[in-house]
Formats: C-alpha cells, sequence, structure tokens
C-alpha cells in the first residue's frame, strides 16, 4: 500500500507466494561460494588486460558495488568487470547507450577505441574505458540536472530495451550470494507490491531515453567538465524516474535538501511535488538496499549495511538515515 507519505508495510499472507508468482528461486546461501572476491577479479582483470595488449601491474580497485571498477596504472584506461552473473547480459546495452552519447556528442565516458566490447574473460563480462581524471571531488545537482536534459531529449537508439525497473531487482534476488529464505520471500513480495502500484501511476513527462540511475556519483568531473557514467540501467523510460534518486538521498541519507532543489529547478520539474512520488521511492528503496545480493559474500563490507536496509523496508521504519555502500 502506497501513502503521500510514503510505503506501508504491507502483509505477507502466503510467504511462499511472492517466490512462485515471480518464477525466481531462491538460493540457499550455504550453496553458493563467493564468487567476485578480490581473488577472482584481479584474475579477471589480468585476463582483460591481457587481451587488450596492456599491463595490469598496479591496478587499482575503485569500487566494487553493482560492479569492480578498475584503473590501469600502466595506461589511462578503466576496467569494469559486471558484478553480477544473472546481469551481465547488460553490458550490451552499455556499450550501445555509450556509443550512441559519442555520436550526439553527450558528455560521458567514452569506451577504449578499436576493441570490440563488452570483452569476455571467462565467466566474467568486462568493458573498456577511457579514464577520466577527476578535477573535482564530487559533481552537483546542477551538473546533473543539465546532463539530464541533454539525455531526455536524444532520439532514442537501438538495443537498449524498455524501462522494466523490477527485473534487476528480482534476478539480484535470484542471484544473491548470501540470502535467508524468508528474506528472499520479503523482498520478491516487495517486488510485487511496488509492482502494482506502479502499474496505477500515471507519468506526466513524455518517455524517452533516461539514464536510469542518475546521481552525482555516476557523474565525473574531468577536465574539460562534468560527464556521465555507469550506463547499467540505461532505457526508454519517464524522465521522472531520473528525477528521484537525489530525491531520495534527500530522505533516506539526510543529503542538503538544497541539492535537490537545485535539480528540480535545473530540470524544471519537482518530483518530490508529484502524487506518483511516493510510488518511486518505494522502488529506489528497493533497488538500494537490494544492488549488493549479488556480491554479499564476497565483498562482506556491506553486510552490516544491507541488513540495516533490509530491516527498515520491513518495518516501515525511514526516520534514521542509510549509509552509502561503500
Amino acid at each position: 500500500m502506497i501513502s503521500r507519505s510514503g510505503w506501508a508495510v504491507s502483509s505477507l499472507p502466503d510467504p511462499a507466494y511472492a517466490a512462485e508468482e515471480s518464477g525466481y528461486e531462491i538460493m540457499p546461501a550455504a550453496t553458493l561460494d563467493g564468487r567476485f572476491t578480490r581473488e577472482k577479479l584481479d584474475e579477471a582483470l589480468i585476463g582483460a588486460a591481457a587481451l587488450l595488449g596492456l599491463d595490469p601491474g598496479g591496478a587499482r580497485l575503485l569500487r566494487f558495488t553493482n560492479n569492480a571498477v578498475y584503473r590501469l596504472a600502466s595506461a589511462p584506461v578503466v576496467l569494469r568487470i559486471v558484478g553480477s552473473r544473472a546481469l551481465r547480459h547488460r553490458a550490451d546495452r552499455v556499450v550501445a547507450v555509450a556509443r550512441h552519447f559519442e555520436r550526439h556528442d553527450v558528455p560521458a565516458i567514452r569506451l577504449l577505441p578499436g576493441v570490440d566490447q563488452p570483452i569476455a574473460v571467462g565467466e566474467h563480462v568486462v568493458t573498456a574505458w577511457v579514464h577520466v581524471p577527476p578535477v573535482r571531488r564530487r559533481a552537483t545537482a546542477k551538473d546533473l540536472g543539465g546532463l539530464l536534459r541533454q539525455v531526455h531529449e536524444l532520439p532514442v537508439p537501438d538495443g537498449v530495451g524498455d524501462w522494466d525497473p523490477l527485473a534487476d531487482v528480482r534476478a539480484r534476488i535470484a542471484d544473491a550470494e548470501e540470502l535467508d529464505t524468508g528474506d528472499g520471500r520479503f523482498l520478491l513480495q516487495r517486488c510485487l507490491d511496488v509492482e502494482a502500484a506502479l502499474g496505477e501511476v500515471e507519468f506526466p513527462l513524455r518517455r524517452g531515453l533516461i539514464h536510469g540511475d542518475a546521481h552525482p556519483g555516476n557523474i565525473i568531473v574531468g577536465p574539460e567538465g562534468p560527464v556521465l557514467c555507469d550506463f547499467d540501467s540505461s532505457c526508454v523510460g519517464p524522465p521522472e524516474w531520473d528525477l528521484t534518486p537525489l530525491a531520495v538521498g534527500r530522505e533516506r541519507f539526510a543529503d542538503p535538501a538544497g541539492r535537490y532543489r537545485m535539480l528540480a529547478d535545473v530540470y524544471g520539474f519537482d518530483v518530490t511535488a508529484w502524487d506518483g512520488f511516493p510510488v518511486l521511492r518505494a522502488l529506489r528503496e528497493l533497488k538500494l538496499t537490494t544492488s549488493v545480493l549479488p556480491i554479499l559474500r564476497s565483498n562482506p563490507q556491506v553486510r552490516t549495511e544491507f541488513r540495516r536496509r533490509l530491516a527498515d523496508l520491513r518495518t516501515g521504519r525511514t526516520g534514521d538515515p542509510w549509509a552509502r555502500y561503500r
């Protein structure tokens, strides 16, 4: 059930219903090993670098949540290793969107030229990018608003697909390294509840190409200005969804209120004043909670925060701010 103030906890009359209805099997945690440990990621890094004729020595792991992102020391190259077996197919979309942005001169990170991508390295999928050296620590909401307006005005490229915001959530639940059966069933039921609520939403803005995970963390401020990165969730969908992450950041991460206000002013639409926002907030919070499921055993540093977010979803608690996954 959705209220104007937020998400109300729904009852679960049959704990097996959500799993059966979704068609996804919840794997017992004991049957899975850490598939994305540092050692296994390093092996994929070495394999990808060898295929590219590059030296992986001294490479630095910049980030490991949805993807493992390495910066090579030997060349201005960044390698991104997909962090979920169930979502490896999204690398094709990432490549298609990156090439579309380059054709239309959208400020965004560029694929390493002269390379067929994505790159298969054993069971891993890798993409290679030209490194953008950051000159400012964090992008602003103004940067984000300007870039989103450019993206939303573009023609739609082939191969990106329609917005299906719960597909990746369900895939991550099915692909979880470590998830209790009861927690998995709760999350699948939450997917059904959010999906039903989305079906009732009327979106006022014109559908088109969207980034799909639009927040300042997915912008690099380089020598030539801010550029977009991370196109895993790009698709044809409602622009309102690209305005939601900063609004939820204000509510869930205690971000400064002025940050979202700046985005709304630059873009020209306040998603929080629209009656569909509580549904998009519930969807965003579900994604923020489940994003680390495929690496929960491989990267134990995210476990505590995952458990806190899951407990807050179960109880409907919104007062305590979340911490961002590192």
